[in-house]
């Protein structure tokens, strides 16, 4: 029996797909459905590695949690990491192929078409359900042709598609009917209705309005999701804007807002930590007094350290050490504090070398095999255990790694720790979503008392509200009959 197919889209970027899959998916767990998490096409920095030792994006990883599923590159069968303003790396199947332009990778989809149909196949048959992810809009008429992401995969595999639109950016009435209007007539036919997320409110205050959309458009709303604060899922993409207030917050974290930042969600632990202030500090802003800086990933380090040259961290980061700070740099953030970066194979952008910020004794040069793996170990002190996941093209050499900064269980040493101990390199991911290397790590900042966070469970609480809604807000009825397989 194949399984029961149904995809979520939205009206924009950032609408709530990604949750509200997350949220389906947990929901039918809830109800004894072997369901699995899909997306089709996903354009995003953020990654996570794989259980047969790809990559796809982050909010697939999460979606794969809701189903309590290990992530599996079938989720995600295509997954663009873009490297500047017209150019991308393309992974297929979890392995990067290589870079492309716009213009080349519409070339392309064809082929990246065929990937996406068979990992469908795969999950259809394995599963009694697959909830679906869009990618942007389906609007966008201008990437209507050879389309693999939204309605063009709808119509291949003949799946009901439900719209979602944000209430809370405005517009959202004007957003669902426009949204229908753009569509051709098949792919308005499949459209089986629409949830509205994100409220805040008295939704007897709506209800007129939700009325006229359903007699405009002879589509039924399948429920409004409320805004829910607090909510500890990893974000697709988009960085978080939101900063809640912390009384309790000692210890100040401030990372850089590269161009091409990558797996942001290392930080969630330490914006969810009550004693933690972390901001993000964007172009334009000068570096902030703090006892922390993080130098992020990144998906064009060589390009993203001369932004940090021109915006004034090298000398920031120079005052804040001379004042005692702590300086942590994972995966480019690490390549960055060496000594020089080499691109010899153009991986990242134009083939050449560029000068690091000197702050640890390596060298980093990028190859075009990436390095994918989930790692477990302990810190070099041996004060903590710490797990995470390794995505990078750079083997860094140099004096500086035989002071490590970790020991991992596969034999291999990760990282580098100064001389003094105030700068730290890193190549893992994740870090932070252990407890004993959160706290391990916090004490190191300067928190001599950190209390303790466990972001996994976190996490699954976060999975648990968003079922909770399904069940409190949306029409199940309908939802259990385009999902739940026929008994």
């Amino acid at each position: 029996m194949s399984a029961r197919v149904l995809m979520v889209q939205g009206c924009t970027s950032d609408a709530g797909k990604s949750t509200v899959v997350a949220a389906l998916c947990r929901w039918l767990r809830r109800r004894g459905v072997r369901v699995a998490p899909f997306k089709p096409q996903n354009m995003a920095l953020n990654a996570a590695v794989t259980a047969d030792g790809g990559e796809i994006g982050r909010a697939q990883a999460v979606q794969a949690q809701a189903c309590g599923l290990v992530p599996h590159t079938d989720f995600n069968p295509v997954l663009l990491k873009p490297s500047s303003d017209k150019g991308a790396q393309v992974i297929v199947h979890g392995r990067a192929i290589g870079q492309m332009d716009a213009v080349g990778y519409h070339d392309y989809k064809r082929v990246a078409f065929d990937a996406v149909l068979a990992s469908h196949r795969r999950l259809a048959a394995g599963f009694d359900a697959v909830v679906v992810e869009g990618a942007g809009s389906p609007a966008e008429i201008n990437l209507r042709a050879n389309d693999i992401a939204n309605m063009g995969y709808a119509e291949a595999v003949d799946c009901p598609v439900i719209l979602v639109a944000d209430i809370d950016r405005g517009g959202v009435f004007a957003h669902l009917v426009g949204t229908l209007a753009l569509l051709s007539d098949s792919e308005r036919a499949r459209v089986a209705g629409f949830v509205i997320n994100r409220f805040r409110g008295d939704i007897a205050l709506l209800q007129s309005g939700l009325d006229w959309l359903e007699r405009e458009t002879g589509k039924p709303v399948l429920g409004v999701l409320p805004y829910l604060h607090g909510l500890h899922l990893e974000a697709e993409d988009a960085l978080p804007t939101d900063a809640p207030a912390k009384p309790e917050a000692t210890l100040r974290v401030a990372v850089p807002v590269l161009p091409r930042i990558s797996n942001h969600t290392d930080f969630d632990p330490l914006r969810a930590h009550p004693q933690v202030d972390l901001r993000f500090v964007g172009p334009g802003e000068p570096v902030p007094p703090c006892d922390l800086i993080v130098l992020p990933g990144s998906k064009a380090t060589r390009a993203d350290l001369a932004w940090l040259r021109a915006h004034g961290w090298d000398h920031g980061i120079a005052r804040h050490l001379r004042y005692g700070g702590r300086l942590l740099g994972i995966c480019g953030g690490l390549q960055m504090l060496g000594r020089a970066v080499h691109d010899p194979l153009a991986i990242e952008g134009a083939a050449g070398s560029s000068e690091g910020l000197g702050w640890l004794e390596l060298e980093t040069t990028l190859r075009a095999d990436k390095q994918l793996r989930a790692v477990s170990g302990r810190l070099a002190d041996d004060s903590a255990a710490v797990r995470g996941y390794e995505i990078h093209c750079g083997v860094s050499e140099g004096p500086a790694l035989t002071q490590p900064f970790a020991r991992l269980d596969d034999g291999r040493d990760d990282g580098a720790v100064s001389a003094d101990g105030q700068v730290i390199g890193s190549y893992l991911h994740g870090l932070f979503d252990h407890p004993e290397a959160l706290a391990a790590m916090l004490r190191w900042a300067g928190l001599a008392t950190a209390q303790p966070l466990d972001m996994a469970a976190l996490r699954e609480a976060a999975i648990e509200r968003l079922a909770d809604a399904v069940e409190a807000h949306l029409d199940t009825a309908r939802l259990a009959a385009l999902l739940e397989p026929v008994r």
